[in-house]
């Protein structure tokens, strides 16, 4: 018995491995069915982050495949189509250049500009510029302080804009006193009366910029404040008081006109005859 199982178990094993052999040999003999990859297109995208008004040049660009499905509208697939167009927006690195954000004609800052408006540029600094916390796409009110209206040591500050939108901020270098200075600029949009405004504060006061929220875009009526009313001292306009006009007198040379004495007409005897008084003997004939 213990020879006959043995056996058994023998056998076993061989039919086992003889099973397991063929199980390998026909997977082996199996093709292997390979992942199809996705279909793709090549889409111009930024080389690299690009700001507003950039006139695109090759190094500003690179070709990356994106899949079919994902191609999004109104790109590129060559270079070459969009060579010397400038940018409307800013673009980020690996970010599609799409036909929505360039601009055949202009450069610069120009192509943010809209329709009936104007851009103009204020000298600010720490105070006057926020901290240098206003940044492109915030919007500010502008006031102008004024020194001397209306007396000597009589400040007048006014709110002049309103919601005005900051399309570029950042420095420059300049020459005062032979030397250079650095001087921080902010752009704001605005309208050509907004523009003489503005223009005239820059020329006869100071600017300050004042940054609102993002979301309040309400117009605010806002009077002039100046020296005395902040400190409350009263108002600056002179009273004008009005006295009448003194009577003139008018002073005459003329003679007095003599006033006759009261007669009285007396008819006797057919005569007519005048007297001081009724019964007064002396009379006066009348020829």
């Amino acid at each position: 018995m213990h020879k006959k199982g043995i056996l058994f178990i023998v056998v076993a094993l061989v039919m086992a491995s003889m099973a397991a052999a063929g199980v390998y040999f026909y997977l082996k003999e199996m093709p292997i069915a390979e992942a199809k990859a996705p279909e793709t297109r090549p889409v111009v995208v930024a080389n690299g982050d690009l700001t507003f008004g950039t006139m695109l040049k090759e190094e500003h660009l690179k070709v990356a495949e994106f899949p079919k499905s994902s191609v999004p509208a109104g790109c590129y697939a060559s270079i070459d189509s969009v060579l010397h167009q400038t940018t409307k927006v800013f673009v980020v690195a690996g970010e599609p250049i799409l036909a929505s954000k360039l601009s055949a004609i202009g450069g610069g800052l120009s192509v943010r500009v809209p329709e009936d408006m104007r851009a103009m540029s204020v000298k600010v600094n720490e105070v006057t510029g926020v901290g240098g916390f206003v940044l492109p796409g915030d919007r500010v009110d502008v006031l102008v302080t004024v020194d001397n209206v209306g007396g000597v040591l009589n400040a007048v500050t006014k709110t002049i804009l309103q919601d005005a939108e900051v399309l570029a901020s950042g420095t420059k270098t300049e020459t005062k006193n032979n030397q250079n200075v650095t001087v921080q600029t902010v752009t704001v949009l605005v309208d050509p009366d907004g523009a003489e405004k503005l223009a005239l504060a820059v020329d006869q006061g100071s600017v300050h910029l004042a940054l609102r929220n993002p979301v309040d875009r309400s117009v605010v009526v806002a009077s002039s404040k100046d020296v005395r009313t902040v400190l409350g001292l009263g108002s600056t306009e002179k009273k004008t008081v009005y006295r009448p006009a003194p009577v003139r007198t008018e002073v005459t040379t003329k003679e007095p006109v003599p006033v006759e004495p009261n007669t009285f007409t007396v008819i006797r005897d057919g005569k007519i005859t005048k007297q001081e008084s009724p019964n007064d003997e002396k009379v006066s004939k009348r020829d």
